[in-house]
């Protein structure tokens, strides 16, 4: 579903160039769960942008569910970003002043999709929050803003959650309770692929890609992978 082929990305600054991303290949089945990981200049960050339609490659090819992402104009990768694609960030990026009901009916209104209030009530109903759909962001917890956050992702039906550091903002107990969530969504076939730099958050899951100097290092199954029961 997410095939990387030989994808390098350069950044120019006058005559410096910065190889962010160095020839990676890297295919990504529909239904795994995929936590990146890697230093502070690793690379992560610009193949988040990739994967998420938010750059494109300099080199190489990007496909999404067998779109050649690199082919598209900008109106045509937003489309991709909206309909196929949920995001979940480390800063949650809620509407204040919105509900948790009209926070998750945002990417219905741009896609121009009916029933909203229905799905996006399904989606809250979900992440375990259809008691909280008429509270704004700042009544609820940092892990319930989190679980809106990914009822908002999950709304459109998208064949990729891209999460970039979900739990970063989150204690221990929420962490746990986010991860256990999007291990949940996995099981029900929901492709996740997952930015993080802790460890306990990419033993959650199926495979661990490590990126260093813009190249991938290893790709492998985690040691000893955290499993949700019940």
């Amino acid at each position: 579903m997410i095939q990387l082929q030989n994808v390098t990305k350069i950044y120019r600054m006058g005559t410096v160039e910065l190889r962010a991303l160095d020839g990676v290949n890297v295919s990504i089945d529909g239904g795994d769960l995929v936590a990146i990981m890697g230093p502070s200049g690793s690379g992560k960050s610009t193949m988040m942008n990739i994967l998420g339609c938010l750059d494109v490659p300099t080199e190489g090819t990007y496909k999404l569910d067998g779109i050649d992402v690199g082919t598209l104009s900008d109106n045509q990768l937003a489309d991709i970003r909206n309909r196929k694609i949920g995001f979940v960030f480390q800063a949650f990026n809620l509407i204040p002043r919105t509900t948790a009901q009209r926070n998750v009916e945002l990417p219905m209104v741009y896609a121009g999709m009916g029933n909203r209030r229905g799905k996006a009530h399904d989606a809250l109903d979900k992440v375990g929050l259809s008691d909280r759909t008429r509270h704004l962001p700042s009544e609820l917890s940092g892990g319930q803003q989190q679980r809106v956050a990914i009822a908002r992702a999950i709304v459109t039906d998208p064949v990729m959650i891209l999460a970039d550091e979900p739990t970063g903002n989150l204690d221990t107990a929420s962490t746990v309770e986010i991860m256990k969530l999007l291990v949940e969504l996995n099981d029900a076939g929901r492709t996740v692929v997952l930015i993080t730099h802790e460890h306990d958050v990419a033993n959650f899951a199926k495979r661990i890609i490590t990126l260093r100097d813009g190249a991938i290092v290893s790709d492998r199954a985690p040691e000893n992978r955290t499993l949700v029961h019940g």
